[in-house]
């Protein structure tokens, strides 16, 4: 009986601590864990091992407005990012994630921050003239993505043979691919193109986003899980304040935010019933 007791209380721990909601860890005085991939200049660790780039700032700007500063960064790989928040390791995703349909089925967004579009890191001086997916096509050209990448989709989309589709880790490889001439192109964020470029740029050049003509452009969210809907209002409020504010501006704009980026009016609910 006695062992039937110590089961049923373990259980019922166990139960208690997966249906903690992240308000809940706030009021008990644990820290708001951010979850992000080490991905420059999105998201990313600092020389003293503090959260830094340009969703990490923005969203612990927001959250310090909602008067929480007990924040702990928790570094995975891109394509362990949904997973791991539905398993608890962390309460956000800062990793610059696009709002999609498919991920709307698995984990809620807040209303974007901002517009962005898809490039490709590639040789020095482009000489496939490489700017959209369907150049990469036309070239039947080999393209490198990373593993949970939404660029993945977007390829075979556009009707990319699938073994010219190379999937890796993150931007490192991608980089690597790119410079050692295992992949004609890389498929990044544009801003991430930008960083990546910097760390070669005697050999490696970065599309023309405003030439994707077949690219009406991607909005990024900060992700949350879908029973933490009570935060993600309060967060949303705050967001809605800090969103074009000096302080959010001055904020982002060394991260290479500019006006391309402003938001159009359009809702996350819209987005997530996007195809």
């Amino acid at each position: 009986m006695r062992q039937i007791v110590i089961i049923i209380a373990s259980l019922l721990l166990i139960s208690s601590v997966s249906a903690e909601k992240l308000n809940a860890r706030i009021e008990a005085g644990k820290p708001v864990r951010l979850g992000f991939a080490n991905e420059k200049p999105w998201a990313y660790l600092d020389s003293d091992g503090k959260p830094t780039g340009l969703i990490n700032d923005y969203t612990i700007d927001i959250l310090n407005r909602m008067g929480i500063n007990h924040i702990e960064p928790v570094f995975t790989e891109w394509g362990g990012l949904i997973p791991g928040l539905r398993a608890k390791r962390f309460d956000i995703i800062t990793g610059g994630m696009y709002i999609l349909s498919s991920r709307c089925q698995k984990i809620a967004f807040s209303e974007p921050i901002g517009r962005f579009r898809d490039a490709f890191i590639v040789p020095k001086g482009n000489p496939k003239d490489i700017h959209d997916y369907p150049d990469v096509v036309r070239e039947s050209a080999r393209l490198v993505t990373g593993v949970g990448y939404n660029m993945t989709t977007s390829a075979r989309d556009a009707g990319l043979s699938e073994s010219l589709i190379i999937q890796v880790p993150g931007p490192t490889e991608i980089l690597s691919a790119v410079k050692e001439g295992r992949a004609e192109a890389g498929a990044v964020p544009y801003f991430t193109a930008l960083y990546l470029a910097k760390q070669a740029p005697d050999s490696l050049s970065v599309s023309d986003p405003a030439r994707a003509t077949s690219q009406t452009g991607h909005y990024i969210g900060i992700g949350f899980r879908k029973e933490d809907n009570a935060f993600l209002e309060q967060f949303d409020e705050a967001q809605a304040k800090y969103m074009g504010s000096p302080q959010m501006l001055e904020r982002v704009k060394k991260y290479g935010y500019r006006e391309a980026q402003y938001l159009d009016g359009i809702a996350t609910s819209q987005l997530c019933q996007r195809q």
